[in-house]
C-alpha cells in the first residue's frame, strides 16, 4: 500500500510512539517560529527549563502583532525578545518586517520539514510543503530545546481538486468552500491533505490562503504537495537548492475524500460572527458597508494586492467607506511599489496600514459602532475586531475591492469588467537586511538580556490535588474561542505579565471572573470552568490555559476541547474533562459546588472521573482523552514542572 503526503513527513520525523491512527505520537521539529505576542511567554518558559541554546535547524522570532506602541511595554518586550535571540542562536524579524506567516512562506519554509509555531496560523506553511503546527508556547519552547512535539496520529482527509478557478473566484473562496463542507467544529485529530489536477492550477501563495485559513476548521494541519509550481516560487525566492519534490503515492489511501470542482466554485462570505458561518456573496449583495480591510496573513500576498490594484485602477473608494490595505511583508511592500500597484491603491483612496497583523487582532483599524465591515483575514468571533457591536465578514480580496467601489457587499462579477490579468515574476526582491542572525556561540555568551518592568517570570502550577473541591466560576455556550477567554487587541501588551494579563480572563463574558477567581484562591477553594461545544477555538493563545491556572482553575469541563487548547490546558496542569452525558451540562449551573473525591486515582487507572454536584446533590461521570504522558505532566502540574525534573 502506498503512503500518501502526511504519513511520508511523519515517518521520517518520528521519534516516539507507533503510527497508529488516534495513538500520541512525538516528532522531531525542524524549524520553529514565535510571534510577539505569545513568543515573549515562550522564550521565558525556554529560559525557565534551562536550555543554554536552541536545537531546532533553524528557529526565528518574529515581530507582528503588538506594533502599536502605546506605553513602554511593547517596546520593551521588542528589545527583550531581540536579546534573548541573540544569546540563544535564534533569527530576530524586526519589527515592519512582515507578518510571521507570509514571511516565513517567502524566505525559510520548506517541504518536507516540520514546523511549530507559537500561532494557530502557522499551517500557513503547509502552501509550500512543509507539515506545520501551531501550539502553545510552551510546546514550541520544549521543541527549541530539542524535545519532541506530541500530537494525536491524525486521519488524513483528502481534499481533492479538479478543474479550475473562474475569474472572480480565488483561493479564500475555496477554503471557505471546504469550510462550508467541514464546519468549524467535529476535526480534531485530522489532516487536510490536498491533491487531483487542480493543485497545479494554484499558486504557492494562494494554497498558502487555503492551508492557513484551513485552521479555523480545527484540524490539525493542512498540506500541498510540493511540485514544478513550488519550485518555481522558491526559484523566485533565491530558495531553489531547498526545493524537493513530494507528493502522495499513486495508490495511497485516506480516511475520506473531499471532492471540490474549482470551477463550479462562487464568490463567498463568511457571515458574522464565525469563520463557518458561509454563504454566497450573491445572497448578501446590497448590504451596506462601512470599512473595508485588506491583508493579514490570509490574504496579503504580492498575487492579492496586484489583484487588488489591478481592480482598483483609476477608481475611487466609495465615499461611505474607510479603506485599509495592509501589505504582509516587506517584500511585497517593496513589489507592489516596484510594480506600481502601490501608487495605484494610494490613488484609490488606500491608508497604507503597516505589514503586520493589525486589524486582523483588533489592535488598530477597528470597525466603527453597529458598522460593518468587509476583511479578508481568516476570523471574525465577536469583539475580535477590537469593536464588539460590528458586524464583520470575511471575503476574497476580489470581493472585498469590488465592496470598496460600490459600498456595499457586491458579487465581483457583477462589476462589469475585465478580470485583472497579472502574472507573479520571475524573481522577487530579496532583502535580508531586517533580520538579525545569529553571533558565534563565544559572542553571545556577552549578550545580556534586557527585562523590562512588564517582564515579569513564568508562574509555575502546584501537582494536582487528590481531591478537587470547588465552585463552578462561570458556566458557557458553544463557540467559545480564545477570544472569548484572553481578549487581544490592547490586552496583548500584557502578555509577558501574567499577574496583569489575568485580570481580563473572560473579560468580554463575565469581567467579576478573575476577581472570583482569586478570592476563592486566597481561601483554598478550587475554580471550575463550564463549557460547550468547541471551547478553546481560535488562536493557540497559551494564555488562555496559563491565566486561568494562575486564578486558580482546576479543571476545565465541556462538551468538548479543541485541540491546541485541549493540549495548553495540560501544559499548565489543568484537567480538560468530558462530560459523557450532555444532561449533565444543563443540569450544573454557575455558583455550583463540584467535588472529584477520586481524582488521582480514577486517572491513574484510566477509569472515568466521577464528579458530585454538592449543591444539587446530583453525581455524574466525565471522561478524558489523554495519554500516559499526558496524564504524568497534569499530576506533576504541568510541562514546566514536568520537562524541568527530568
Amino acid at each position: 500500500m502506498g503512503k500518501n503526503i502526511v504519513e511520508k513527513i511523519l515517518e521520517a520525523h518520528i521519534v516516539d510512539g507507533k503510527m497508529e491512527k488516534g495513538r500520541e505520537i512525538g516528532i522531531k521539529i525542524d524549524q520553529t517560529l514565535t510571534q510577539d505576542a505569545t513568543g515573549t511567554m515562550a522564550y521565558l518558559q525556554f529560559e525557565t527549563l534551562g536550555f543554554s541554546e536552541v536545537k531546532t535547524e533553524l528557529s526565528v522570532s518574529y515581530v507582528d502583532h503588538n506594533t502599536v506602541q502605546v506605553g513602554f511595554e511593547n517596546f520593551d518586550d521588542h528589545k527583550y525578545l531581540r536579546t534573548v535571540a541573540s544569546k540563544y542562536g535564534i533569527i530576530f524579524s524586526r519589527p515592519g518586517n512582515g507578518i510571521c506567516h507570509q514571511v516565513h512562506l517567502e524566505r525559510f519554509a520548506r517541504p518536507g520539514k516540520t514546523l511549530v509555531g507559537s500561532d494557530s496560523h502557522t499551517p500557513t506553511a503547509g502552501g509550500i510543503g512543509s507539515f506545520a503546527m501551531g501550539a502553545g508556547g510552551l510546546d514550541v519552547a520544549v521543541a527549541m530545546g530539542g524535545g519532541a512535539f506530541y500530537i494525536t496520529c491524525p486521519r488524513v482527509i483528502k481534499v481533492n481538486l479538479k478543474g479550475k478557478l473562474r475569474p472572480w473566484v480565488s483561493a479564500k473562496d475555496v477554503i471557505l468552500k471546504v469550510l462550508e463542507i467541514l464546519t468549524t467544529k467535529g476535526n480534531v485529530g485530522c489532516v487536510l491533505e490536498y491533491g487531483g489536477e487542480g493543485v497545479k492550477t494554484l499558486t504557492v501563495p494562494e494554497r498558502a490562503t487555503i492551508t492557513n485559513m484551513g485552521a479555523e476548521t480545527g484540524v490539525t494541519t493542512s498540506i500541498f504537495p510540493s511540485d514544478e509550481v513550488t519550485r518555481e516560487f522558491m526559484r523566485a525566492q533565491g530558495r531553489e537548492d531547498q526545493w524537493i519534490e513530494l507528493k502522495a503515492d499513486p495508490d495511497a489511501e485516506y480516511d475520506r475524500v473531499i471532492d471540490i470542482d474549482l470551477s463550479e466554485l462562487e464568490p463567498m462570505a463568511a457571515c458574522p460572527h464565525s469563520p463557518g458561518n458561509v454563504k454566497r456573496v450573491k445572497d448578501l449583495e446590497g448590504i451596506k458597508i462601512d470599512q473595508v480591510a485588506i491583508g493579514s496573513c490570509t490574504n496579503s500576498s504580492l498575487r492579492d494586492l496586484l489583484i487588488v490594484a489591478g481592480i482598483l485602477k483609476g477608481k475611487t473608494a466609495h465615499k461611505d467607506i474607510e479603506f485599509g490595505v495592509a501589505p504582509g511583508s516587506r517584500q511585497v511592500l517593496e513589489m507592489i511599489d516596484e510594480l506600481g500597484a502601490l501608487e495605484i491603491l494610494i490613488k484609490s483612496g488606500a491608508r497604507i496600514l503597516e505589514s503586520a497583523c493589525g486589524f486582523c487582532i483588533g489592535n488598530s483599524f477597528a470597525p466603527g459602532t453597529n458598522s460593518v465591515s468587509l476583511r479578508t483575514n481568516n476570523r471574525n468571533f465577536e469583539g475580535r475586531s477590537g469593536t464588539k457591536s460590528a458586524q464583520v465578514y470575511l471575503v476574497s480580496p476580489e470581493t472585498a475591492a469590488a465592496g470598496v467601489i460600490t459600498g456595499e457587499i457586491t458579487d465581483p462579477r457583477d462589476l462589469g469588467m475585465e478580470y485583472p490579468d497579472i502574472k507573479l515574476p520571475e524573481r522577487f526582491i530579496i532583502d535580508d537586511s531586517m533580520f538579525i542572525f545569529p553571533l558565534p556561540e563565544e559572542e553571545r555568551k556577552k549578550i545580556e538580556i534586557f527585562r523590562g518592568p512588564n517582564i515579569k517570570p513564568a508562574p509555575k502550577n502546584t501537582p494536582l490535588p487528590s481531591v478537587i473541591k470547588g465552585e463552578v466560576m462561570i458556566k458557557v455556550g458553544d463557540k467559545i474561542t480564545t477570544d472569548h477567554i484572553m481578549p487581544a487587541g490592547a490586552r496583548l501588551k500584557y502578555r509577558s505579565n501574567v499577574p496583569k494579563y489575568a485580570e481580563f480572563v473572560f473579560e468580554i463574558v463575565d469581567s467579576t471572573f478573575p476577581q472570583r477567581c482569586l478570592k476563592n484562591k486566597e481561601k483554598g477553594i478550587h475554580n471550575i470552568i463550564v463549557g460547550g461545544l468547541s471551547y478553546g477555538q481560535g488562536s493557540s493563545r497559551e494564555h488562555a490555559a496559563l491565566c486561568p491556572m494562575y486564578l486558580g482553575v482546576k479543571a476545565v469541563i465541556a462538551k468538548s476541547i479543541e485541540r491546541i487548547h485541549h493540549a495548553n490546558l495540560v501544559n499548565f496542569g489543568i484537567l480538560p474533562l468530558i462530560f459523557k452525558e450532555e444532561k449533565d451540562y444543563d443540569s450544573i449551573e454557575k455558583g455550583d459546588s463540584l467535588e472529584m473525591p477520586s481524582v488521582i486515582e480514577e486517572l491513574k487507572e484510566g477509569r472515568d472521573i466521577t464528579v458530585k454536584n454538592l449543591t444539587k446533590n446530583k453525581e455524574f461521570k466525565v471522561k478524558y482523552e489523554l495519554s500516559e504522558r499526558q496524564k504524568n505532566i497534569i499530576l506533576e502540574g504541568g510541562l514546566l514542572p514536568y520537562t524541568a525534573k527530568r
